[in-house]
């Protein structure tokens, strides 16, 4: 099966245009930034037809170039497909809007051979068929991305979140390390596909199953060591795009990779779902308060990667991969469109009135967004879905709700009114149908949501409670905005319960004993 290497060409290609630009790192570079685009657009190519060889041919992993289970192989089935497909085309788009943005920059050629190079790490991560591989690229994929953070190193705040960014990433690697070992020794082979096939519940394996879980949570920028994702905006903006659309994924391909490993240790997936939940909210309420944009969808990404680790928790492997697929679309577009979306909301001198939905117009949305997802659930049929995906339904109409109330606000035009409610429609009959085709196109490759016990039950009623709660209080809070009480909550959340700062006093606390 020679087609299996195919997608190799795509990491190769790029590396070798980074060295190029090794050669030419200066204020004009030539033809590096001309010939990485084109390097990231063939890569895309590749890809693309990696993924039409696997339709024709079916999944597959290659022969290890190697010895001892140490070496390179390519894994190709729907999971990295669908990444090699995701990471090649953000690539390329960022390549493209990096040679503008960049021109006239010191070091032009320098900073698009690091991206060239974090680039192909991803891509040698995703399509990695051995733990070796595996290990060694997420290692990569840090180490060139530090590169990057550092590209203006006068800056001192790049400074400190390149700082706690390495931190993280030196433990997430090491947590890692101790999975790949584990794993190995207990199965005697570095072949993932071999070791997902006959993955059992035994200690090992659970404990493996923890490192992994504790890789992905750091690589995730989840509670509380967050920080440094909100800290990285000293970075090029291509970089910026590049880090929330397509390496911060990184997390939520690793548990999705090694779902059957994660199926095995139940404890681990329930403290994913807690650990995944409570970020999520605490991310999407502290987003509310940024007054800069770029920070603003810092917290947003550090959000919907909580949101995608509580559905790896729950199980709802195949949607968790469809959320990484959206968010990282909808990312790239939002980083890269920030500064227009700023200047066309400054050039609107008088906005119009905002309408208020008092306490029966939020109780009316939440009574029809459900309403709607309940008979569009039954036109296509509960039947097969399991309890955890119907839940997760929910709490998106949660937030559809939020808008709802907007639109059914005394005050809301008729034709805002309408709007809303079309949009509610419409995002439940997309639910269905994307959750339908996620779970086709996974099909024999991740494991189905197994039945909840008494423990998911709890956790699935749980969730439910909590992001119902939360946005009812967002609705409402116009309400309840000049209590004096909102004043505060407003300052602990803008400073994000101050999480962060306890870890910055920390680092100045190692370093200070490391000078000393």
């Amino acid at each position: 099966m020679s087609y299996l290497f195919l997608p190799l060409l795509s990491p190769l290609i790029l590396l070798a245009t980074a060295l190029y630009a090794v050669r030419h790192p200066g204020l004009r570079p030539g033809r590096v930034p001309r010939l990485s685009e084109w390097a990231a657009l063939t890569a895309f190519g590749i890809a693309a037809m990696s993924a039409a060889l696997l339709v024709l041919n079916g999944p597959g992993t290659s022969a290890l170039i190697g010895f001892l289970g140490v070496g390179i192989s390519v894994r190709l089935d729907a999971v990295s497909a669908t990444m090699l497909v995701l990471v090649s085309f953000i690539g390329w788009i960022v390549m493209r809007y990096a040679a503008t943005y960049m021109d006239g920059e010191a070091r032009q050629g320098a900073f698009t051979g690091w991206m060239s190079a974090t680039l192909a790490a991803v891509l040698f991560l995703v399509m990695s068929g051995n733990l070796a591989q595996l290990l060694a690229a997420w290692t990569m994929t840090s180490l060139t991305l530090h590169r990057l953070l550092l590209f203006y190193p006068e800056r001192t705040t790049a400074r400190r979140a390149a700082r706690k960014k390495a931190l993280v990433a030196r433990t997430s690697e090491a947590a890692l390390g101790i999975a790949v070992l584990l794993l190995a020794f207990a199965y005697g082979t570095s072949d993932i596909s071999a070791i997902l096939s006959s993955a059992r519940p035994d200690l090992i394996t659970m404990t493996a199953a923890f490192m992994i879980a504790l890789a992905a949570v750091l690589a995730s920028a989840q509670f509380p060591i967050h920080g440094w994702l909100t800290e990285v905006m000293e970075a090029p903006t291509p970089v910026s795009a590049l880090l929330h659309a397509g390496v911060i994924n990184s997390g939520g391909f690793l548990l999705i990779r090694f779902a059957d490993v994660m199926l095995a240790a139940p404890g681990v997936m329930a403290l994913l779902v807690m650990l995944g939940g409570f970020t999520a909210l605490f991310a999407g309420l502290v987003m509310l308060t940024q007054p800069a944009v770029k920070t603003s969808l810092a917290w947003s990404t550090i959000a919907q990667m909580a949101f995608m680790i509580m559905q790896c928790g729950l199980a709802l492997f195949p949607l968790a991969l469809l959320h990484i697929v959206a968010h990282s679309l909808y990312k790239a577009h939002a980083f890269l469109s920030a500064g227009e979306a700023v200047r066309n909301i400054a050039a609107i001198r008088r906005p119009g009135p905002v309408a208020v939905p008092s306490a029966r117009n939020v109780l009316h949305a939440f009574v029809i967004g459900i309403a709607i997802y309940s008979l569009i659930g039954m036109v296509f049929g509960f039947d097969g879905k399991s309890v955890q995906a119907v839940a997760l339904g929910v709490i998106l109409i949660f937030g559809v709700a939020y808008l709802l109330a907007q639109g059914l606000a005394d005050a809301a035009p008729g034709a805002l009114t309408r709007r809303t409610v079309i949009y509610a429609s419409v995002t439940s009959v997309s639910y269905f149908l994307l959750q339908m085709a996620a779970l086709k196109l996974t099909a024999g490759t991740l494991p189905s949501t197994p039945a909840p016990g008494p423990l998911e039950w709890a956790l699935v009623i749980l969730a439910l409670i909590s992001f119902a709660v939360v946005a009812v209080a967002q609705a409402t809070f116009p309400l309840w905005a000049t209590h004096p009480a909102a004043a505060g909550i407003r300052v602990h959340l803008s400073n994000g319960l101050y999480a962060n700062a306890v870890f910055d006093r920390l680092l100045d606390g190692w370093s200070r004993r490391k000078t000393a």
